[in-house]
């Protein structure tokens, strides 16, 4: 008698154990899919706007509640030829209100010169030989660059031109200027349009890097 109220109170126990841990999964991952819908996204680079920082097809991680500052690599909203909104990732350059001045390849921010210690490699290989060799994958490419008076243009081909950026709005530009189709293409971007700062690049796993200051 002893011994069957021992087994079933061993059920008993076992059945309560099961339940428990159930609720726990169900709890741990409620507040898993939770925290993505409102903290963060997972997004994977498309193209190769932002060569060579962010290679296409490199899974990122992008916190949504961030403060935006200056130089902050940033995913955005825009529509595409659709009409279809896509995600874009992007490099801000330009704050509310800031004036933008790029004088042949130079960067100047309300006046004051910048450097762009990113582009060092890229804005080198234009010199050397207007990245011909670091296109190689692609003719395309190739003659766009082949055809730029500069590393960074804007829509009209200039090398010198000055950009105001309007209040509550951000100047987004990606880190192949030769590439990219960004700020210079489509105007600024509203504060509402950028999703949310990248912070970690974890896919493939040996690119893995965190990308916040």
């Amino acid at each position: 008698m002893a011994s069957r109220i021992a087994k079933n109170q061993k059920k008993k126990h076992s059945r309560t154990r099961q339940i428990f841990d159930t609720l726990l999964f169900i709890i741990i991952l409620g507040g898993i899919v939770l925290s993505r819908l409102i903290f963060w996204q997972a997004v994977r680079v498309e193209g190769h706007s932002m060569d060579p920082t962010l290679a296409e097809g490199q899974h990122l991680i992008v916190f949504n509640q961030n403060q935006i500052d200056r130089f902050d690599i940033v995913v955005a909203t825009e529509n595409d030829e659709n009409d279809k909104e896509k995600k874009i990732v992007k490099r801000v350059i330009g704050m509310p209100g800031d004036e933008i001045e790029f004088k042949q390849d130079t960067l100047y921010i309300n006046g004051k010169e910048v450097d762009e210690a990113y582009l060092a490699d890229y804005k080198a290989a234009f010199k050397a030989d207007k990245l011909q060799n670091t296109y190689s994958y692609s003719k395309y490419f190739q003659n766009l660059a082949q055809a730029s008076p500069a590393f960074t243009v804007n829509r009209e081909g200039q090398a010198d031109f000055k950009v105001t950026v309007p209040d509550n709005e951000y100047y987004l530009l990606g880190d192949d200027r030769i590439v990219s189709k960004d700020s210079r293409d489509v105007g600024t971007f509203k504060a509402e349009q950028i999703t949310g700062e990248v912070v970690l690049r974890f896919w493939p796993v040996n690119s893995f890097k965190l990308l916040h200051e």
